[in-house]
């Protein structure tokens, strides 16, 4: 009966780790998108209440709302050739994160993102530009 259960449990904690994966995936792939397209506006869409952005080592917390306009701002200035995420994962604590290749004409950036579960969903905490 033990041996049952514990197999049960296994296969539940599976099944969850799976969608947790899946939907973490999902949301890396849509900002990937957003930032590969430089749409400010469709990036927003996955910004937490507040945003930490770091460019350059100017790190400022803003609201959702001006996080917007900032990276409307970052995107004229520095228009995208492309985009692609080099390595994602999460961390001991399970928050998940993107390691990211920014390329525009004005150079490389390396790109973190860090996304936090609001309100059941995927969300940005933090993303930090560093040129290359």
């Amino acid at each position: 009966m033990k041996r049952i259960l514990f197999r049960a449990f296994v296969f539940v904690w599976l099944l969850f780790s799976a969608a947790a994966t899946q939907a973490q995936g999902d949301a890396f792939s849509s900002v990937s998108n957003a930032l590969r397209n430089s749409s400010s506006r469709e990036l927003s869409q996955y910004f937490g209440p507040t945003v930490e952005i770091s460019i350059d080592g100017d790190r400022q917390s803003y609201s959702a709302t001006q996080a917007e306009f900032v990276m409307k701002d970052f995107f004229s200035k520095t228009s995208p050739a492309n985009f692609e995420i080099v390595h994602q994962g999460a961390s001991p604590g399970g928050i998940p994160y993107a390691v990211g290749k920014y390329r525009s004409k004005a150079g490389s950036y390396r790109v973190f993102v860090k996304m936090k579960n609001t309100n059941g969903a995927l969300r940005i905490d933090n993303m930090e530009f560093t040129k290359e």
